[in-house]
C-alpha cells in the first residue's frame, strides 16, 4: 500500500517532524505484513506489549482486498497484544448508501490502492476475541454515547466501533 515515491517521503518528514520527542516514532512498513510491523525496532522499542495498548486501524482496513486476507491482518496484529487492549476500527460500507459506496469504489478502482467496501457483519468480525464498546459498530458520527446524532449522519458510510480484547 506504498505510492511510489510518496511514501518515503512522507516517512522522512514524519522522522524530522518527530525528532527528540522520545514516545513517538514512525515506522515504514506495509499494514499487508503484520509481522514485519509487530517485528519493526521503532515498534518494538516503544511499545511494551506486555501491557495493554490501543490498535487504531482507523479508515484504512477498506484498501485491503479480501484475497489479502484483512482479517488474517487484523488477527494477527490483535494476537500480539495482550488482554485489555483496545481496537479502534472504522470501515467504508456498501451498507448504508449502496450508490454512493459503488460510485467511490469504481473511482478507487483506478488509485494504487483500491476500495473494499465490506457489509456489517464482514467488519464485526474484525472484533472477535474483542468486547464491544458502547454504542458498538455504528456510523462513525454516532459513536458518541452521550450525546445527540449530529446532523448529516445519515450521509456518513463508514461503520466505526471499539473492542476491548478478552
Amino acid at each position: 500500500m506504498c505510492i511510489p515515491g510518496v511514501v518515503p517521503v512522507v516517512h522522512a518528514h514524519a522522522n524530522a517532524l518527530l525528532t527528540g520527542t522520545g514516545r513517538t516514532t514512525a515506522a515504514l512498513a506495509d499494514l499487508r505484513k503484520p509481522h514485519e510491523i509487530l517485528g519493526h525496532p521503532h515498534v518494538r522499542h516503544l511499545i511494551d506489549f506486555t501491557e495493554p495498548v490501543a490498535l487504531l486501524l482507523v479508515a484504512v482496513v477498506h484498501f485491503i482486498r479480501d484475497e489479502e486476507n484483512p482479517t488474517g491482518i487484523v488477527r494477527t496484529l490483535l494476537d500480539a497484544l495482550p488482554a485489555g487492549s483496545y481496537l479502534v476500527l472504522s470501515h467504508a460500507t456498501g451498507d448504508l448508501r449502496p450508490a454512493a459506496a459503488a460510485q467511490a469504489t469504481e473511482v478507487y478502482d483506478t488509485a494504487t490502492s483500491p476500495l473494499a467496501v465490506r457489509g456489517h457483519p464482514a467488519i464485526a468480525a474484525f472484533f472477535t476475541g474483542c468486547d464491544l464498546v458502547g454504542p458498538g459498530l455504528v456510523q462513525v458520527p454516532t459513536w458518541r454515547p452521550a450525546s445527540k446524532r449530529p446532523r448529516g449522519y445519515r450521509n456518513v458510510w463508514i461503520y466505526g466501533g471499539v473492542g476491548r480484547k478478552k
